[in-house]
C-alpha cells in the first residue's frame, strides 16, 4: 500500500516479506483514507488472534418439563420417586396384617414410575437455538517496533502515531452549558451538545487482507523498554487490540478474504 505523498513510521526490518509487515493507516466510517491524514504505520506483528463471537442461544429450554417442576423430574428420571414409593408401600403392608393383597404383583402406579426411569423432556424442538446475533470482531496482537539507526524515528514516532489514533481527537474543556448559552443555530446547539471528537478510525492491512474501519480499543506501552543515550527506546512490544466498528457479515468477509472477486 503505498500512501503517495504520506509518511510512513517504521523499523528497518532488512529483507523481511512485505506481507508479514502490518500497515495502519486512518480511515473513515466507510473504511476510505482520510485524505488529510496520510501518514501510516508499518511494523511486523506477532501472537496475532481474530476472535469472533457468535452469540446462539436456546429459548424453549425452559418449556420442558424439566424446568418446570425440576425436583419431579429429577426424581422420575432418576428412579429415586418409584423406590420411595416402593418403600412406603412395604412399611405400610408391615403394619397391616398379613393378606393376599400383599402378596400381589407390583401396583400399575409402580411400573409406570419403573417406565419413567431414565427418561427426559429435553427435545430437539426445545433445544434448538437460534442466532441472536454477533459482536464485532476483535483483534489481539503485538506490534514490533526497533532502532537501528534513530530511536526516534524507528520506535517513539510510530508508537507515538499509534497512541495518537487511539485517544480522542479533542476533548472539550468547557462545560455543556456554558457552550449551549453560546450556541448559534439548530447546528450550534447540537455541537455544544456533542462538544467533542471521538478518536481516529484505522484500517489494518496484513497479508492479503484489509480490515477498515476499525477502532482501537485497547493499546500498552512499554515504558521501561531500553533506551539509547539519548533517551529515546531502542525497541518496544505494543500490546494492542482493535476490533471493526459494526458486526461483519458475509459479504464483508468475501471482500476482505476475496477482494474484486463477485459473490
Amino acid at each position: 500500500m503505498n500512501p503517495g505523498n504520506g509518511t510512513i513510521l517504521t523499523s528497518q526490518w532488512g529483507g523481511l516479506s512485505d506481507f508479514l509487515i502490518a500497515k495502519f493507516y486512518a480511515v473513515d466510517e466507510k473504511g476510505t483514507r482520510l485524505p488529510d491524514e496520510t501518514t501510516e504505520v508499518h511494523a511486523p506483528i506477532s501472537d496475532g488472534h481474530r476472535d469472533m463471537t457468535l452469540n446462539w442461544q436456546s429459548p424453549f429450554e425452559a418449556a420442558s418439563p424439566d424446568t418446570k417442576a425440576p425436583a419431579l423430574a429429577a426424581m422420575l428420571q432418576s428412579g429415586a420417586l418409584a423406590t420411595v414409593l416402593s418403600d412406603l408401600t412395604s412399611a405400610v403392608a408391615g403394619q397391616k396384617p398379613s393378606s393376599a393383597q400383599n402378596n400381589q404383583s407390583p401396583s400399575a402406579l409402580q411400573n409406570a414410575l419403573e417406565d419413567l426411569k431414565g427418561r427426559t423432556g429435553i427435545t430437539k424442538l426445545n433445544s434448538t437455538q437460534i442466532f441472536t446475533g454477533m459482536a464485532p470482531i476483535r483483534f489481539t496482537f503485538n506490534v514490533h517496533f526497533r532502532a537501528l539507526a534513530d530511536p526516534y524515528s524507528e520506535v517513539e514516532a510510530p508508537v507515538n502515531q499509534l497512541m495518537y489514533w487511539s485517544v480522542p481527537k479533542k476533548l472539550s474543556t468547557d462545560s455543556i452549558v456554558k457552550r449551549a448559552t453560546t450556541a448559534d443555530g439548530v447546528t450550534g446547539y447540537l455541537k455544544a451538545l456533542l462538544p467533542s471528537l471521538a478518536p481516529t478510525m484505522i484500517a489494518f492491512q496484513y497479508k492479503t487482507y484489509t480490515y477498515a474501519p476499525l477502532v482501537i480499543e485497547s493499546i500498552g506501552d512499554p515504558i521501561t523498554a531500553p533506551i539509547a543515550s539519548n533517551g529515546y527506546h531502542t525497541e518496544k512490544v505494543i500490546p494492542i487490540t482493535i476490533c471493526s466498528l459494526t458486526a461483519l457479515d458475509r459479504d464483508d468477509l468475501k471482500a476482505i478474504f476475496s477482494p474484486g472477486a463477485s459473490n
